[in-house]
């Protein structure tokens, strides 16, 4: 028990002094991540309001599955991109494996299917009223789905911070994809994996500090954006 109170009082010391390997490491995760939310949701976004506003056999099933990956293993994904940009894949010539990119491209592949899902049902609660009301007074199928974003807008937001949690939070898809090279690719949830496996608590007791404070950060925002 004092090992542990000792621990964490050195955490503390190393998150108020800005230790350089934790702000590095820190830091390293912030930028992966919220890249990956960025990117990912400039591709949902316009995509789940082609798939709420078209009418499609399939679309039903289509929904169905994207749903279904909410909660698909981050090491299935992890595997799923080695296969393809480690040497023998086909896009292994891209030099992408053990890079910060890689754990960018199994990121944004993880989150995709959540802000596929959440989008349109955001689209989805938007009052029809108002989409008859666009298209009466003469907007076009393109005035007419930014009208609805507009009007869903804190819902999208929602979206991509819940997205921005998911991608920060994992651990399968960083390790494998990653590395953990440090100084290179190691982020927050890997260096507290190996830091742990090492005995060294205080530093991954400081990076688990800092993990839980955005994970605060993030529902204390996600509560305010609710409330509007």
């Amino acid at each position: 028990m004092i090992e542990l109170w000792n621990g964490l009082l050195k955490a503390v010391e190393l998150i108020v002094t800005l230790d350089p390997e934790v702000m590095e490491i820190a830091g390293r995760s912030l930028r992966i991540s919220v890249t990956s939310a960025i990117l990912a949701s400039l591709i949902c976004v316009p995509l789940a309001s082609i798939i709420h506003f078209r009418q499609f056999r399939g679309k039903r099933f289509l929904i169905n599955l994207i749903q279904t990956f909410y909660s698909v293993p981050t090491v299935a994904i992890g595997l799923f991109v080695f296969v393809f940009i480690s040497r023998a894949g086909p896009l292994g010539w891209l030099g992408l494996l053990f890079s910060p990119a890689a754990i960018v491209i199994g990121q944004m592949l993880l989150v995709t299917p959540i802000l596929l899902g959440l989008v349109i049902s955001a689209l989805r609660g938007v009052d029809i009223t108002l989409i008859d009301t666009a298209r009466s007074l003469g907007a076009s199928s393109f005035q007419t789905t930014l009208v609805v974003l507009r009007e869903a807008r804190f819902a999208v937001m929602v979206a991509i911070i819940m997205a921005f949690g998911r991608a920060i939070s994992e651990v399968g898809i960083s390790l494998m994809i990653g590395g953990n090279i440090r100084g290179y690719t190691r982020v927050i949830t890997t260096a507290i994996s190996l830091e742990t496996s090492k005995g060294d608590l205080e530093l991954s007791i400081a990076l688990g500090i800092i993990l839980i404070s955005i994970a605060l950060v993030v529902n204390i925002v996600l509560n305010r954006i609710q409330q509007r």
